[in-house]
């Protein structure tokens, strides 16, 4: 391990962060605690930051002049029996790296994928689309079909989120360590009410942003290490601790547990391979909170609250009505968050020389932004850019995915199918293969995808060049040791059984209505395929 470059990043991470963190400063943890319209350490998700969940209608909350996207191929689990939207398990195998001296082909995880995580939808009155104050959690009640009526519950979005090691320290970067992975608990919300087309006031604007996230690494001993309500977090929030997190080896077996609780949603991590265990419950008494949607405020007010599960099953209907995906219950691996680049202008800056893998190398463009040299990273010395690959030619974008050349790719990272009940021994029967692929190529984004019309929309994305992206990953099961497995990337040899015709198992576009003032909007943001759960049985 660098030692000398890990205390680097420690200590000037929020100066180098600027193009994907505010910039630090104190804050108050009052019940009512006011954040003031100055810098404030926050997750910005104006910038594409990674742990944000897809929004979809970014212009609306963005501007038009801010690109946000992020690529998250998805399985969705569903289940209608009871509990299934609010009680889970999985079995995860968290992949390896190849050797970490840089070679032509070579690749890791922190290339592939910035992110893998478990999703579910949560309560959060003070959330999109702002017209009830009701939320009752764990309830099927909460149902509400968005092109009959805009009166949804307020809804947020929780995603269990694994960050790989190897390169830059959170914050600015992604990684915990050079060698560990580490895990955050994050919880999504928007702060817009599309009806009348009002957002937060300009304190909460500046200091949280619209789409505010509650944020707390899994830690030992279940107690968050800084507060994670965006109106209250501090350095410490977004700064990962070895003495207090639950750091995970590459290669070790973790069994992932959500449920909910009195005091709101709890997750349990279990390293099954180290004999450690870490927790995290989103609760008001953790320091989690709402952001008050106080439109004509002209402070920002953090209430402090329980985040519970909103549904009680996992179904199609079951979803945030805000965001891109129509997903609920879901594992997702987030892409397209590393490119090359053979010169940066400075730390946290972007490329001014080239981008991409030796051999397809062109001129820097607008998105090889939050780039970073190899004096930063924790292990592998290589100089890249974390900013959302728009122009898809990274490295998440070319057939470097497992494929059991471990000299020169990662292995596979295995998870199993969700499972519910009291005992965690019921299987969801339906999944669905989903990808976010229209969203984020869309026209308004300077895509190709019309949303309204889907003319133009593909299921590989265009490059900033003109042609489909060189590879698209898909998803593939098959028998492991430990019974029914997925992995997604490429079809691995010894592992791979099913890959549901690759990039073809996303299906066909998927139509979904969106309120947008005292109408709905009906756009196509997904393409979605709902089949047989092909490892209910394990």
């Amino acid at each position: 391990m660098k030692v000398s470059r890990i205390v680097l990043v420690v200590g000037a991470s929020l100066a180098l962060g600027a193009a994907m963190l505010a910039p630090a400063a104190a804050s108050s943890t009052s019940a009512a605690s006011p954040a003031s319209a100055g810098s404030h350490p926050r997750i910005d998700c104006s910038n594409g930051r990674f742990a944000c969940t897809e929004v979809q209608d970014p212009e609306q909350a963005f501007g038009e002049d801010v690109y946000v996207g992020h690529d998250e191929p998805s399985v969705l689990f569903y289940s209608n029996q009871p509990g299934s939207g609010n009680r889970m398990r999985y079995q995860l195998h968290l992949p390896s790296d190849p050797p970490a001296n840089p070679i032509a082909g070579r690749s890791y995880n922190f290339q592939l994928q910035v992110t893998e995580w478990f999703g579910m939808a949560m309560c959060d009155t003070q959330s999109f689309p702002e017209q009830v104050s009701n939320c009752s959690p764990d309830s099927d009640s909460n149902i509400v079909d968005p092109a009959k009526s805009p009166d949804h519950p307020g809804a947020a979005y929780m995603e269990m989120q694994f960050y790989p090691p190897g390169y830059v320290l959170w914050p600015p970067g992604a990684s915990c360590s050079a060698t560990q992975w580490c895990a955050a608990l994050t919880i999504d919300s928007l702060s817009l009410d599309p009806v009348t087309g009002k957002s937060n006031n300009k304190a909460c604007l500046n200091s949280v942003g619209i789409e505010p996230v509650n944020f707390a690494f899994i830690t030992k001993n279940g107690r968050p290490q800084g507060p994670p309500a965006p109106v209250n977090a501090t350095a410490a929030t977004l700064t990962p601790n070895p003495k207090r997190d639950l750091f995970m080896s590459s290669g070790d077996d973790i069994q992932v547990t959500m449920h909910d609780t009195a005091h709101g949603l709890r997750v349990v991590l279990e390293d099954k391979t180290s004999g450690e265990n870490g927790f995290m419950t989103a609760s008001a008494f953790n320091g989690f909170g709402q952001v008050k949607f106080a439109p004509g405020a002209s402070t920002c007010s953090n209430i402090p609250y329980d985040f519970h599960p909103m549904y009680s099953t996992s179904t199609p209907q079951t979803r945030v009505p805000w965001a891109a995906h129509s997903y609920n219950v879901a594992y997702d691996d987030e892409i397209g968050h590393f490119d090359y680049c053979t010169k940066i202008d400075q730390e946290g800056g972007s490329c001014v020389g080239r981008e991409g893998a030796a051999g397809d190398r062109e001129p820097a463009d607008a998105d090889d932004v939050a780039c970073f040299s190899p004096a930063l990273s924790t292990l592998v010395d290589v100089t890249g850019c974390y900013g959302t690959n728009t122009g898809f030619d990274g490295v998440s974008y070319l057939n470097l995915w497992p494929d059991g050349n471990t000299n020169l790719h990662p292995t596979p990272s295995f998870f199993s199918s969700a499972l519910t009940g009291s005992d965690y021994s019921q299987n969801y029967p339906r999944v669905g293969f989903e990808s976010d692929v229209p969203r984020i190529t869309a026209t308004d984004s300077g895509g190709s995808c019309d949303r309204d019309t889907g003319q133009g929309c593909t299921r590989v994305p265009r490059t900033d060049d003109g042609p489909l992206a060189k590879f698209y990953p898909y998803f593939s099961t098959g028998q492991s040791s430990a019974g029914c497995r997925w992995t997604i990337g490429r079809d691995v040899p010894g592992f791979t059984t099913n890959d549901y015709g690759k990039v073809r198992q996303y299906g066909p576009l998927l139509r979904l209505a969106y309120t947008e003032g005292n109408g709905v909007h009906l756009r196509y943001n997904d393409y979605r395929n709902i089949i047989d759960n092909p490892c209910k049985a394990s």
